[in-house]
């Protein structure tokens, strides 16, 4: 795949940790086994965008003081929302 930094192809998935600050700007979580993409030639790791706005949109749409410090990304997919979507991304 193609480096969104390098823009060369060497670029590949991974599952990986990130660190995400919860959208009150109150504390920051970690996310484990998160989708991302690592490129051999430059050697950056990052997220593409897909993935930034489903973690930005879930993180807006459900309780966040019950999060604990640590969470798999799946289980995060998985928390019950407020609203069914983010009806201020246009």
């Amino acid at each position: 795949m193609k480096c969104e930094w390098c823009e060369q192809h060497e670029a590949e998935e991974i599952s990986c940790t990130v660190y995400w600050e919860l959208p009150d700007g109150t504390r920051a979580i970690e996310i484990t086994d998160t989708p991302g993409m690592e490129c051999k030639s430059c050697g950056m790791e990052y997220q593409a965008e897909e993935t930034i706005q489903k973690i930005e949109d879930q993180l807006l749409l459900i309780d966040t003081t019950k999060l604990d410090k640590s969470i798999s990304y799946k289980q995060l997919m998985k928390k019950k929302r407020f609203l069914k979507y983010n009806y201020f991304r246009f």
